[in-house]
């Protein structure tokens, strides 16, 4: 397609005007920030403020007793296979000791929510403090 100047109609012009396109791009870029919010706007909830020790605090690890459970709803403290009645026994014994106890519960992300929620509701009837994450359990 080749256009001419109005001025000379031999003259081809070789530059494209890009002010259009400038335009679009800044109302792009303007339609973006406004709308960016919008999108990530999630659930207005209000997180409980964390229970127990402060942030600053430091936690000392041998207060801490790692509670493994695995898919099959295996518990393993110590590397130790456990019953849950044992499990409870261990950490009422190990709490009686060091009131400053700690238990740490890595489950497996198969692991049905019920045996992770018995260990939860046995540390919080016994105020003993809770720190949980989802990962692969190490043991069979």
């Amino acid at each position: 397609m080749k256009r001419f100047s109005q001025r000379n109609p031999l003259v081809t012009l070789n530059e494209i005007n890009i002010t259009p396109l400038l335009d679009l791009a800044f109302v792009l870029l303007i339609i973006f920030i406004i709308t960016r919010p919008m999108i990530e706007q999630q659930l207005p909830l209000q997180l409980p403020s964390g229970m127990g020790r402060a942030d600053n605090q430091k936690i000392d690890p041998h207060d801490v007793r790692r509670v493994e459970i695995t898919q099959f709803g295996a518990y393993w403290l110590r590397g130790q296979h456990l019953t849950l009645a044992q499990l409870q026994s261990q950490l009422r014994l190990a709490h009686r000791q060091d009131p400053k106890l700690v238990v740490y519960v890595a489950a497996d992300k198969r692991t049905p929510w019920d045996y992770v929620i018995a260990v939860f509701d046995f540390c919080r009837l016994n105020q003993i403090q809770l720190a949980a994450k989802a990962a692969p359990a190490q043991h069979p």
